[in-house]
């Protein structure tokens, strides 16, 4: 597959990880679970993602069944470096798997991702579905380079391949009465085994739903992930296409997608129905408002390092895109509102 465009400029050499390292099997994985992760972007850098933006529309990617043959050029500018690839692959939140940071990767080859389908319908001129192949060939892949906030207080600097979600919808010719555009995850029990685990299906109802508005998923950043590090995406990534929105929280970005439908009701979200006083549907990352069982003052951040040589870092309000998305929410109250 071809990519077009990527961002990795931000980054220096020596701050992506040899792929080598990422190879080597962890013996600190279990112990991952008390540390955390953050990254921060330059001032420059930010205004540089705008910049990107801004090139010219590249012609569709072939059709190809891998992420490969990518020649990045890296040139200076931000202190930001990559997570390690087998951390991004190995410490994951993915309830449809199990609760454990390591269940994903210990269960995800169970799922069938070929074939596959996503459905564009709701309030929609032109409904469409999208088939495994599809992902890969009818719109012109990107990699960027997003920080990725959890939730729970840690953070990872990931290399996503794919295309904005704004791509997506405009094909579909939104109708003036839509507001919000909602997601659903698979649902396949014999294949997804939390899906029918007592402990978390009676907590958390499946298929896992979001959404956002739809201004929101209009916005440059919003993005369609298909792969990650010049890779198809892993199963325990959310194989094979998944949601990233880089300001909000990382539960906001929905894995494994079957269903986007434009609506002109907030559409229900699965962690919001579970537990509304923690999980707002917003989920702007904001460090001036807490989880009622933790700060979000600050951040772990996922290196390559051991477990006694993690950084902890500030949290910025947006994790880090103000510039780019503050204005969807003026005049709002974001503590009411989080």
């Amino acid at each position: 597959m071809r990519i077009v465009k990527s961002n990795r400029a931000q980054f220096k050499d020596n701050q992506i990880t040899d792929e080598s390292v990422f190879n080597e099997k962890r013996s600190l994985l279990k112990k991952l679970g008390f540390v955390g992760a953050g990254a921060l972007l330059s001032t420059p850098a930010q205004a540089d993602i705008l910049d990107w933006f801004k090139s010219d529309e590249q012609k569709p990617a072939t059709k190809t069944q891998t992420l490969r043959d990518l020649n990045f050029q890296t040139q200076d500018k931000s202190g930001v470096k990559l997570t390690p690839e087998d951390k991004v692959t190995s410490y994951n939140n993915f309830y449809e798997f199990g609760t454990d940071k390591k269940d994903p990767k210990a269960y995800a080859d169970a799922l069938t991702t070929d074939p596959w389908q996503v459905k564009i319908n709701g309030l929609v001129d032109k409904p469409f579905k999208l088939e495994y192949d599809d992902l890969f060939s009818q719109f012109s892949l990107e990699e960027r380079v997003y920080r990725l906030r959890c939730v729970e207080a840690w953070s990872m600097v990931i290399p996503w391949v794919g295309f904005p979600l704004a791509s997506l919808l405009k094909r579909a010719n939104v109708s003036s009465k839509a507001k919000y555009v909602g997601f659903k995850t698979l649902y396949r029990p014999d294949e997804m085994r939390g899906q029918t685990s007592r402990f978390i299906g009676g907590s958390i109802p499946f298929p896992y739903t979001e959404g956002l508005r739809l201004d929101e998923a209009m916005n440059p950043l919003a993005f369609l992930a298909v792969g990650l590090y010049g890779k198809n995406l892993p199963n325990q990534n959310g194989a094979p296409i998944r949601l990233v929105v880089p300001w909000k929280y990382g539960f906001k970005s929905i894995k494994s997608i079957t269903e986007i439908t434009l609506t002109d009701k907030q559409p229900d979200t699965t962690w919001n129905l579970s537990a509304p006083s923690e999980y707002g549907f917003y989920a702007n990352v904001n460090p001036n408002v807490d989880h009622p069982r933790w700060s979000q003052a600050s951040e772990r951040l996922i290196t390559d390092g051991g477990l006694f040589n993690q950084e902890r870092i500030k949290t910025l309000p947006f994790n880090g895109y103000g510039e780019q998305v503050a204005s969807l929410y003026k005049g709002m109250n974001l503590k009411r509102y989080f």
